[in-house]
């Protein structure tokens, strides 16, 4: 594909404070890209760069293969759209979307029929001729979106656009930006602290912490395969165990841990015995029961006392006390629970995950022994 945003080595200190440390990433043309980091990772700063509203230290960014480090925000092909939606209380929503369109002094006809068509876009034809005070913030934000894109930018920046929303509307209003997204084309950048909000909707994520880019992939490579233990740790829930390589067979290794029973773990760094490792293992891929599972290779089996136990709806959540460590694990409810006898409070218990599914972590985020 083609490439549309280039980050060269942007480098932004605020006073002392390292905002962003040579930050480099591309964005593919027509991608929906969300860049993802807690608070103070930077990636705000990094949006106000692209838009032309702050300037970097140092560094290039090039659209289009287009060097725009230094043209002003007006003339940059790029529109944002923010949390606190910025609508214009005396407009009507008609003409807060066609604000833009004759600022630049377009004919009557062509603001007419571009209005029009953004309002179909957002579904809110019959909503033309309220002001904004008489819409839901749902609808503010869908307002503010299509302002945005009625003056056909080439990168349209979403400034954690949803945050003021309630749950059940976030929800809908990212169904509704991923399929405005797929009618309009355009290079989506959305910028969010919420790993859900950017799991659901990216092609891509670039994941920031404390200034640096920490990994870019797939929604699914980035929960699968964290590169870091920041990102294991930040991208949903997980088990991080540390250890030492003890013995290497067929691809896969065993693993020695203070306090804990060997594991077996894929070994797809090609690690040599005695290096250090540092596991994590995701939850939901392991399973619990009272009764010992079948003992086939490669399968790592535990038993363990229940020290835990929150029920959640669709599932429950245990922590399972093996040796010195509680692991953390998730129950799918498949089916009718008041048929079953769960399983509660100091049941003692069998757990068990597959070596495959237990992923290393190139970086550990901090120093260990494991032995």
């Amino acid at each position: 594909m083609e490439k549309g945003v280039v980050f060269k080595n942007i480098c932004k200190k605020h006073g002392s404070s390292i905002a962003l440390a040579n930050v480099s990433f591309s964005i593919e043309k027509g991608e929906f890209f969300s860049i993802l980091g807690p608070s103070g990772c930077g990636k705000t700063t990094l949006l106000r760069i692209l838009a032309g509203f702050d300037h970097p230290d140092s560094g290039q960014i090039f659209l289009d293969g287009v060097d725009i480090t230094s043209l002003p925000p007006n003339r940059r092909p790029i529109n944002t759209v923010f949390q606190n939606y910025a609508l214009f209380p005396h407009l009507t929503i008609w003409e807060n979307i066609a604000f833009g369109l004759r600022i630049a002094k377009h004919p009557e006809s062509f603001i007419k029929s571009e209005v029009e068509r953004m309002l179909h876009l957002i579904q809110m034809p019959e909503h033309a001729h309220k002001m904004p005070d008489h819409i839901s913030g749902g609808q503010k934000q869908r307002v503010a979106i299509a302002r945005a894109l009625v003056n056909h930018p080439q990168v349209l920046l979403l400034d954690e656009p949803l945050a003021a929303l309630d749950l059940k509307l976030r929800q809908k209003m990212l169904i509704d930006l991923d399929n405005i997204h797929d009618e309009v084309g355009i290079t989506f950048i959305f910028v969010t602290h919420d790993q859900t909000e950017a799991m659901s909707v990216s092609d891509r994520i670039a994941v920031l912490h404390k200034g640096r880019l920490e990994q870019i992939g797939s929604p699914m490579q980035i929960y699968e395969a964290p590169e870091s233990h920041f990102v294991a740790d930040f991208i949903g829930d997980t088990n991080f165990l540390d250890g030492h390589v003890t013995q290497k067979m067929e691809g896969y290794s065993v693993l020695k841990l203070k306090n804990f029973p060997d594991i077996i773990c894929y070994n797809d760094k090609q690690l040599a015995v005695e290096d250090l490792v540092h596991l994590s293992v995701r939850p939901e891929k392991i399973h619990i029961s009272r009764q010992k599972p079948e003992i086939i290779p490669f399968l790592n089996v535990f038993e363990g006392e229940v020290d835990e136990v929150i029920y959640k709806g669709d599932h429950t959540h245990f922590g399972v006390l093996v040796g010195s460590h509680k692991i953390s694990l998730t129950k799918q409810h498949r089916h009718f629970l008041l048929d079953e006898t769960t399983i509660q409070w100091k049941d003692q218990v069998w757990i068990w995950w597959h070596a495959d599914d237990g992923f290393i972590l190139q970086s550990n985020g901090g120093e260990f022994d494991g032995r």
